[in-house]
């Protein structure tokens, strides 16, 4: 087991890539029962089950569809997870970027090109 492996928390996570975010965030509220608990111009949230379901209509880098949404691991220390998951062959795709509140998030590729997200989140210690 490698160190990464030991620091990774749980999912917590999966963000949705929406170019309409008024429209978007009125359907995941009907179709979830539930209103966002967080609710900015550059992101929505809900919490679900104990998870979070994200819109983010930055649609720059990628955009909705297939591949447009990252699941998020949680991890106790970003920069070391983020060092580990390099270690043993993982390319960045979006460096360590802190969005709010204690909150950091980072986007990693496996060999194979898929979207590892990882996630700090104190609000979940």
């Amino acid at each position: 087991m490698t160190a990464g492996a030991r620091r990774t928390l749980g999912l917590r996570t999966v963000i949705y890539k929406v170019p309409d975010l008024p429209r978007a965030k009125a359907w995941y509220a009907a179709a979830f029962g539930t209103p966002p608990y967080f609710d900015e111009p550059f992101y929505v949230g809900f919490r679900i089950g104990g998870f979070e379901l994200g819109l983010d209509p930055d649609i720059a880098r990628s955009g909705p569809g297939a591949g447009g949404a990252t699941a998020y691991w949680g991890v106790d220390d970003i920069h070391l997870s983020l060092q580990s998951f390099i270690a043993v062959g993982a390319a960045v795709r979006e460096p360590v970027a802190d969005v709010g509140e204690g909150i950091r998030m980072a986007i990693v590729a496996d060999p194979f090109g898929n979207s590892i997200g990882l996630i700090e989140q104190p609000q979940f210690a």
